[in-house]
């Protein structure tokens, strides 16, 4: 019994053992694996995964915020600036949420007082109304997240206050920025442009949509609050006036907060541009349009009696480089106005000044759309600034010769018996003889109509408008000047249109004396140049060089002739002989030789029965080595010569007076009479 008892006790034994032994052996086989998956993690770990763990590490321990670039300068001809980058301390206003009105006004009622007691007296002092206007309580020119500038230049003593009661104004920040200044003279306004913030541009304007995809270089990628170009030099050199990103960088830990110090580095200022624009010319011609408006407004005249003009452009045009001396589209307004944001009240004021007439079809600035209808756009028909290239397209295609005799009885008439049409000259003057100098002396519209229009319908039909067509485009009309500038317009061709609605015959009869194409006023001066030169179209330049921010020039620039139109000496000649004799309302008394073609090209409103007048002028000088040419168009101001011409006149004074028509240099002009008799059409 005891024997069994020992042998029963003997195999428990053996089978705790065995139970043991089990147990050890899956402990040391789960150990071993749990180890070997740890090795071959930590192998991947240091071989595989390495560069990227370092990266987040990177990211997780470092934080950079982007500090925008300072922008480059525009400068004149003569090195003054125009537009420039000013560095200041401004004053932001945060909207952290609905704001009742009184509490606002409270609030801006204090910071006003601020300003009264601490700003420059001299800057003028802001009411609190117009800083709850700048506070933008209604989102209307802000997103609700953006801040709101209130004020930029500070004084040290606004800054020192406002500081040390930080308490008193929670939502107001103090900021250290480059700001956006222009010229207090308006010095070429629409020509130099505006800037705004990029994250509305980038809403709004194709250049920008798609402009940070593009960028492989974080120090070239653009901020949503940084102010970008949006018309004129400012968008046209963007990418040059910008710079590069400055960045702080701050040590965070993983909760992002600051656990170090700060690493700058600093934004890379951009290049500066240096115009083309003479300030001293460039101002005498937008002056010399105001006046003129005004006077002609006020004037008893016949040639400017039912003549009501608001808007004037002038371009004048240095004949053989292509530089840009004046560029003056007016009225114009203050470009400051964008500092911060502009209001709607203030976008209305300024909307219908802020596009460039001189390049771009512009509306007169009628509040009413019906009045507004009624008047011409800055994109007028040449008129009889046409009648130069007229006589040269008749010349070449053989049409007529320099000594063809044509009477003029002041009228030509066309059309089936008994349905005729009449073209008449101005007052349906009857010219008698003219040869092609004196048809444009005389400024016939009968003998363009008879002898070119007509004559080349005769001959070639349907296909002699395309033959007209290539003339003009030969000559800059209906084309792009390819001066690169933002929205430039190609004008608007009328004839293939006449062509279609018409004939052939009335689309070359009225083109043939300016009645069919609208075109800009860059487009008209590089035409005169062109009759200036003998058939060189030269590309509007408006920069003379650009510099980086010590001064080295990066890139200057040469005159470009984008193509060239080869006639016969005879021809030209032709229609010099023709220009010298043009009569011309205050050009008495000049300095110098000119050559120039009146034009006043008609065209009715919507709805309208009676033609309304535009003033068209085009000129260079001196007569036989011509140095600067230049063209005014004035949208209902009457006749050319009257109400166009004087502003001209007035360019090339200041032209002469600046750098001089001759080479003998500058020199001052002769005085003007005070009444003229001599006038064209």
């Amino acid at each position: 019994m005891s024997d069994r008892k020992a042998e029963e006790a003997q195999k428990r034994e053996l089978r705790i053992r065995r139970n043991f032994s089990f147990r050890l052996n899956l402990f040391f086989f789960i150990t071993f694996g749990l180890f070997s998956m740890l090795i071959v993690r930590l192998a991947v770990l240091q071989f595989v995964e390495a560069d990227e763990l370092k990266s987040k590490k990177s990211i997780l321990t470092t934080d950079s915020v982007p500090i925008p670039p300072i922008r480059g300068n525009i400068y004149d001809s003569e090195g003054r600036p125009i537009a420039y980058s000013a560095s200041t301390q401004s004053l932001y206003y945060t909207l952290r949420s609905k704001v009742k009105p009184e509490d606002a006004l409270e609030l801006a009622t204090r910071i006003a007082a601020v300003f009264m007691q601490y700003g420059d007296a001299s800057a003028g002092q802001m009411t609190p109304e117009q800083i709850v206007e700048k506070m933008d309580l209604n989102g209307r020119t802000h997103n609700p997240y953006e801040q709101r500038r209130i004020k930029s230049g500070l004084t040290q003593k606004e800054v020192a206050y406002l500081s040390e009661h930080r308490d008193e104004f929670k939502d107001l920040d103090i900021v250290e920025e480059s700001i956006r200044q222009y010229s207090p003279d308006r010095v070429a306004v629409q020509l130099v442009g505006y800037m705004n913030k990029m994250q509305g541009a980038k809403a709004n304007i194709d250049f920008y949509k798609t402009i940070n995809d593009e960028q492989d270089d974080p120090a070239l990628e653009y901020l949503d609050l940084e102010d970008v170009g949006i018309d004129g030099l400012e968008r046209m050199y963007q990418a040059e006036l910008r710079g590069l990103n400055g960045y702080k960088t701050y040590e965070v830990d993983n909760m992002s907060k600051i656990v170090g110090g700060m690493q700058l580095t600093k934004p890379v200022k951009g290049q500066n541009l240096y115009l083309t624009i003479n300030r001293a010319v460039q101002l005498e011609a937008q002056d010399a349009i105001m006046k003129q408006i005004e006077q002609i407004k006020h004037s008893t005249a016949k040639q400017l009696q039912d003549a009501q003009p608001t808007t004037g452009y002038a371009v004048a045009m240095e004949v053989d480089t292509g530089k840009v001396i004046a560029m003056a589209s007016m009225p114009d307004y203050d470009p400051n106005v964008w500092q911060g944001g502009v209001s709607t009240e203030t976008w209305n004021q300024i909307m219908p000044f802020i596009a460039n007439g001189t390049i771009r079809e512009v509306y007169p600035p009628y509040t009413d759309s019906k009045e507004r209808a009624q008047h011409p756009t800055s994109l007028v028909p040449l008129g009889s600034t046409q009648k130069p290239l007229s006589i040269l397209v008749g010349l070449n295609e053989k049409l007529i010769t320099p000594s063809t005799r044509w009477t003029d009885p002041g009228y030509f008439a066309f059309g089936a018996k008994g349905y005729e049409t009449e073209v008449q000259n101005a007052s349906r003057a009857a010219n008698g003889s003219l040869t092609p100098t004196m048809a444009i002396a005389k400024s016939s519209n009968a003998f363009m109509a008879a002898n070119v229009g007509n004559a080349l319908y005769y001959r070639d039909g349907d296909e002699g408008v395309d033959i007209w067509d290539s003339y003009m485009k030969q000559f800059g009309l209906g084309v792009k000047t390819e001066s690169g500038l933002p929205s430039e317009s190609s004008g608007t061709i009328e004839y293939y249109h006449e062509l279609e609605s018409g004939s052939a015959q009335s689309a070359l009869i009225y083109a043939s004396f300016g009645q069919q194409g609208k075109y800009t006023t860059l487009q008209l001066a590089q035409y005169a140049s062109m009759l200036a030169n003998r058939g060189k179209r030269m590309q509007p330049q408006f920069v003379e060089r650009r510099t980086d921010s010590d001064g080295n020039v990066v890139a200057s620039f040469q005159p470009n002739v984008l193509s060239t139109v080869d006639f016969p000496d005879v021809y030209w000649e032709t229609i010099e002989k023709g220009m010298d004799q043009v009569g011309v309302q205050g050009f008495e008394n000049t300095n110098y030789t000119f050559r120039r073609k009146t034009g006043t090209s008609q065209q009715k409103g919507v709805g309208q029965r009676e033609f309304v007048e535009n003033a068209v002028f085009i000129a260079y000088a001196p007569a036989e080595k011509p140095k600067l040419a230049v063209a005014v168009v004035v949208p209902d101001g009457g006749y050319g010569g009257w109400g166009a011409a004087p502003i001209a006149r007035k360019i090339f004074d200041a032209y002469d007076a600046a750098v001089g028509l001759t080479d003998a240099g500058p020199r001052q002009p002769a005085a003007i009479p005070e009444t003229s008799l001599a006038f064209g059409l």
